[in-house]
């Protein structure tokens, strides 16, 4: 099958009286893009934060540091290789020329590979102690007070990793991404490391069917409760979970097994710590930001600064060169693009994207941070997390776009969760079929039924939501429980439904693939630092005994059917039948037809639905023994097209009448066979 065109943005008629402002928009980025480029003619000769800053080595071995401290009256190195005491061979100067840099140069004998340092920073009215911006690997210390530290580790160029094999951008066929986050990855009770990912759990990921890895928390962030999301070292791997050779190991490896690699980027936002972030770097929080965030307890970066805006660009380059990572999944895209970071806010008309309210510069920022990644890699993933439905967030540049190359589908796990407030018998199909398929059809979207914010404290998993406690005495194959088999045929459904309707991509988060129970916390003060809820239980999906490992089954399956599909997402879902009454819908994509029957109690015998193919297979039943259904068909029947008066079906717009029974609370997925 060939794609279908992709329409542009601009014609969207909806978007008419907004087009001047469209344009108005597209003028401002364009004017932030010339600031930041400062007579340049490419943001990679801007982007080079990492490069420019930081400590470094040149070619003679010699040590270079260089910092922006625009409001430093004084600055020194301090670390273990002068006693961590003031010495003038260590202290920074002003650069000539610079926008408030200062540095020095040393002799390579003067600071050893792995010696710990800080930076100290005295500013009119105060001094502190500091870790470089760009600083690349951080130490944890803790003090015999229990007093935590972080220092800045000086690098070794011979701790160079050694890549074996090369980046895996996906080459056609379904996006199928697996989000998980390497600390709570282990079915012990700590904190897993990149290390045991890449052995224990990077296996299973590619033997699921998934080809896309979403890590996250992989920056440094010094809170581990936070889920990665208060990043204060920007260039630098999350030191409770390796080295950075670790994490290239488990990227490289990633690779090796078919997977690529994107990660949670967090530039919507800053923790505030001041020692080890760029809280105050010297003295003054406007140098990086405008403002707080009321709701993350956070800095809000200023994306008008020119020298923030090749911060932020940089880190982008950082992590595609340095790491051979493929893509980003752009966290808190919604906090960016609005002033009141949408708090608070029903976005329920086009108006609601175009007033004083919207972030211009975020704009600007967002789409220069996908112009870069291209121009690095230009089979690059970039992904938007946006619950307000800005238009043309994941549309071309120049159509007045942003650039993303997809954005997350959220209100479809937003209406998976709000129907199951809703008894079963009264779920509308034509709603559901609407949020399903409901998406601009110029922008590529990813589809999933829970991510990790359905999980996280305060929150439950699908099939936790469907069991309750249920899910702790019923879910061994011995046990028979209503309340069981109706959680675990909408667990199946839901997933099928997703996957099958998506635009581009579907996501899923680890553990989630066989139903994991729970929700997720971090050990904290708040329930006495446990790790009981910050761990996977693999052992539930392993044990033949439990029901978990025959999710996992079907999870398996309809992945490898949807992948064999190469097409699949090459034209949108066709609906073919919908029934509210009877709770059954139907649609084709592909050569594949997609049947369900959500009734909780009705089967139908003999229904017949109007197809375009004269002869379809079997090669998918949600109801099959295998995961754990009751198995009320055969596997594998073929259906042919009724004839004479039988094949009569009133409204029917289709060539061809196949005769289906439909169990309830089922779903099939047919092949057509060539005519």
């Amino acid at each position: 099958m060939t794609a279908a065109p992709r329409p542009h943005l601009t014609d969207d008629p909806y978007l008419e009286p907004y087009l001047e402002e469209l344009k108005r928009r597209f003028a401002h980025v364009s004017q932030r893009r010339r600031e930041v480029l400062d007579g340049r003619l490419s943001l990679l000769e801007v982007a080079d934060w990492h490069e420019r800053y930081g400590l470094h080595q040149d070619e003679s071995g010699n040590w270079l540091f260089r910092e922006w401290l625009p409001n430093a009256t004084s600055a020194v190195l301090l670390g273990d290789f002068n006693d961590w005491t003031p010495s003038q061979w260590y202290e920074l100067h002003p650069v000539e020329g610079s926008e408030g840099d200062w540095g020095l140069h040393l002799p390579e004998s003067m600071i050893k590979p792995g010696q710990r340092y800080q930076l100290h920073v005295s500013w009119n009215g105060g001094a502190g102690w500091r870790l470089p911006s760009a600083v690349r690997q951080v130490q944890r210390e803790r003090r015999e007070d229990g007093h935590i530290l972080f220092n800045a580790v000086a690098p070794s160029a011979k701790d160079a990793y050694a890549w074996k094999n090369d980046s895996r951008p996906l080459k056609g066929g379904p996006l199928f991404i697996y989000e998980a986050h390497p600390g709570i990855a282990l079915q012990e009770r700590k904190i897993g490391t990149f290390a045991e990912f890449a052995a224990q759990v990077l296996p299973r990921i590619a033997a699921d069917g998934y080809n896309c890895l979403q890590l996250m928390a992989v920056a440094q962030h010094p809170y581990y409760a936070s889920f990665g999301y208060h990043v204060a070292n920007y260039f630098a791997v999350a030191e409770c979970f390796g080295t950075p050779n670790d994490l290239k190991a488990l990227v490289d490896a990633a690779h090796g097994l078919g997977l690529c690699v994107i990660m949670d980027l967090v530039h919507s936002h800053h923790v505030k710590n001041e020692l080890e972030g760029l809280g105050r770097l010297c003295g003054d929080t406007s140098q990086f930001f405008c403002g707080e965030h009321p709701a993350w307890n956070s800095y809000c970066f200023d994306y008008a600064k020119p020298q923030v805006a090749r911060f932020l660009l940089s880190n982008c380059r950082f992590w595609l060169e340095e790491y051979h990572l493929d893509g980003f999944r752009f966290d808190g895209v919604t906090s960016m693009l609005y002033l009141d970071h949408g708090l608070n806010r029903a976005f329920t008309s086009y108006q609601d994207y175009f007033t004083p309210n919207t972030n211009w510069d975020a704009v600007a920022y967002l789409t220069m941070a996908n112009e870069i990644c291209h121009l690095v890699k230009p089979q690059c993933l970039t992904i938007a997390e946006d619950v307000s439905g800005m238009p043309g967030l994941a549309a071309p540049v120049e159509e007045g776009g942003m650039g993303f190359d997809m954005r997350l589908a959220m209100g479809v796990t937003d209406y998976w969760f709000k129907l199951l407030d809703c008894p079963d018998e009264y779920w509308d199909m034509g709603h559901l079929w609407h949020e399903l398929v409901n998406r601009r059809p110029e922008e590529h979207t990813v589809s999933y039924v829970e991510c990790h914010d359905q999980a996280i404290v305060g929150g439950q998993t699908f099939l936790y939501r469907c069991l309750g406690n249920a899910m702790y005495d019923a879910m061994d194959l011995e046990h028979q429980s209503l309340v069981v088999d109706r959680g675990i045929a909408l667990h199946k459904m839901s997933r099928l439904a997703t996957a099958a309707t998506a635009d581009a991509g579907y996501m899923n988060f680890i553990g989630n693939e066989f139903g994991h129970p729970e929700w997720v916390d971090f050990p904290r003060e708040g329930n006495g630092w446990s790790f009981e809820h910050a761990c996977r239980r693999w052992d539930l999906c392993d044990d033949p005994k439990l029901r978990y490992g025959m999710l996992n089954a079907f999870d398996n399956a309809m992945l490898a059917l949807l992948s064999d599909e190469k097409d699949l997402y090459d034209a949108p879902a066709r609906q073919l039948w919908l029934d509210t009454e009877r709770h059954i819908i139907a649609f084709d994509r592909g050569s594949l037809l997609f049947v369900f029957n959500f009734h909780p109690v009705n089967s139908y015998c003999d229904w017949k639905l109007p197809v375009p193919h004269p002869e379809y297979v079997l090669c998918l039943d949600t109801d099959e023994a295998r995961f754990n259904g009751f198995g009320r068909l055969a596997p594998a029947q073929h259906y042919l097209a009724l004839r004479g008066e039988a094949a009569v079906v009133p409204y029917s717009l289709q060539p061809h009448t196949i005769s289906l029974y439909l169990p309830a609370r089922t779903a099939l997925v047919l092949r057509a066979l060539q005519e």
